[in-house]
């Protein structure tokens, strides 16, 4: 997908929301000052690094065996870097300690 493109749908939903009372250029202001955070169990699936071949204990657990799911610390990390690429608005300030 090209920025013209992008540009081209943005303009149509604009319009159509426009036309229900929505202003979304303001909606888009007024996301950037929401603050997005993104938790390590959300990366690791829950299961952790540190015991890769044993089941989950008796607690709640959300979790799923999902393909593409990081398997090491720098994968996760790498998915972080990646999905912080794709959200928009300015580079996210990380913690020092990424899981």
């Amino acid at each position: 997908m090209n920025m013209q493109s992008i540009e081209r749908s943005y303009r149509e939903a604009r319009n159509r929301y426009a036309a229900l009372g929505v202003n979304t250029d303001q909606v888009l202001r007024n996301l950037k000052k929401v603050p997005v955070s993104m938790h390590c169990w959300q990366g690791d699936d829950v299961g952790g690094f540190e015991n890769m071949d044993t089941a989950l204990g008796g607690g709640l657990a959300v979790t799923g065996n999902y393909p593409g799911k990081a398997r090491t610390p720098a994968e996760l990390r790498s998915d972080i870097e990646m999905a912080f690429s794709l959200i928009p608005g300015s580079t996210p300030q990380t913690s020092t300690r990424l899981c």
